[in-house]
């Protein structure tokens, strides 16, 4: 997510968020970011050291998610040289390198139990020791961590220290999902649409219709800004006509009636369920019709026209409807309709 969209919305959720991390931002006490991907986590603890008095120090980032759970602690704390197979020398770790200045600990909840533990020693009495080491170093640190997980379940189910969860919550800023945003979504889609159109050096932003605007709203958004954002910009470089709002948004970038069925070794071995052999045909064929059937391909064809033209008709030709109750995506009923060549007119 680029930094300069990182603090677009008006929702008061979201200026909320922000306030609490203005304030948190003048103090050296650790702060817990919780959301959802895509929410902004990483943006909110950049805000933290930039207004913080520790602005001309090292941000320095780690993704406890990244690494190997065995390289976790040499990661963090250093080692030296012969610590283990492979530590020619000496290193530093991230606390070291962060002295200072800040620390930010993504994806806190996959550390190992063994890391919770050292980290905790660290927070606690702002002392690390490489790996290899028996001499402890002092570090003035300030710890920013950051999870899509719920932690507090997660300590009582055992997952979690709850000594270092207690350590870390000084103040806990729960970023608000973008389906909860109210008026966000259209604000964030026009400015990341305004930026692509200029990226593509159109003339002028044509914005979007009122019925994609409508859907855009009603989406979950489970990617959160950054899924919006790959939405309005691949909307947007597809637009063919610059001089009308744009109609059409793909929300999945998969969906597509050619996307291959993923095999039984692609999901862990596990067997799929084999199609029934024998199903009970349409009502609307009898099976008296199966006998004048010489041509497979086309009796098929027929029927599957015949079907998509009643559903049509019964949804009014509304597309998106019609999609929904043959449990169909829109861009495959989009397929079915030019290859029967369907119009509204009949």
């Amino acid at each position: 997510m680029e930094r300069d969209s990182q603090f677009i919305g008006q929702s008061g959720a979201f200026l909320d968020a922000v306030e609490r991390a203005s304030r948190a931002a003048l103090m050296r006490r650790p702060v817990l970011v919780i959301g959802e991907r895509g929410t902004g986590k990483e943006l909110i603890a950049e805000r933290l050291h930039r207004l913080s008095n520790r602005w001309e120090e090292p941000l320095i980032t780690m993704n406890c998610a990244a690494l190997p759970e065995t390289l976790i602690e040499a990661e963090l704390f250093g080692h030296e040289a012969g610590a283990f197979t492979g530590a020619t020398r000496a290193r530093a770790g991230r606390f070291e390198e962060a002295d200072r200045g800040t620390l930010f600990l993504d994806e806190l909840a996959t550390l190992s139990m063994a890391a919770q533990e050292r980290l905790l020693r660290a927070v606690e009495y702002g002392e690390v020791t490489r790996i290899g080491s028996s001499r402890p170093m002092r570090v003035d640190v300030r710890i920013v961590a950051a999870t899509n997980e719920n932690l507090p379940q997660l300590a009582r189910e055992g997952r979690f220290r709850a000594d270092l969860l207690d350590r870390l919550s000084f103040e806990v800023i729960t970023l608000p999902p973008l389906r909860v945003r109210e008026g966000d979504i259209d604000v964030l889609a026009d400015y990341f649409g305004r930026r692509m159109a200029a990226e593509l050096d159109w003339d002028a932003w044509p914005g979007f219709a009122t019925h994609v605007r409508r859907q855009m709203n009603d989406h979950p958004w489970h990617g959160n800004v950054r899924e919006l954002r790959n939405v309005v910009e691949r909307a947007v470089y597809r637009w063919d006509n610059w001089d009308a709002a744009i109609g059409h948004v793909q929300f999945d970038p998969f969906d597509s009636p050619w996307m291959p069925v993923a095999s039984p070794a692609s999901v862990g071995g596990a067997a799929q369920a084999a199609p029934a052999a024998a199903e009970t045909p349409p009502a609307m064929v009898s099976r008296s019709d199966y006998d004048a059937v010489s041509d497979l391909r086309g009796a098929v064809d027929a029927h599957e026209r015949a079907i998509l033209e009643h559903a049509l008709g019964r949804n009014r030709w509304n597309q998106r409807q019609t999609a929904k109750a043959l449990g169909l995506t829109y861009d495959q009923l989009r397929h079915c309709i030019r290859k029967h060549g369907l119009t509204e007119e009949g």
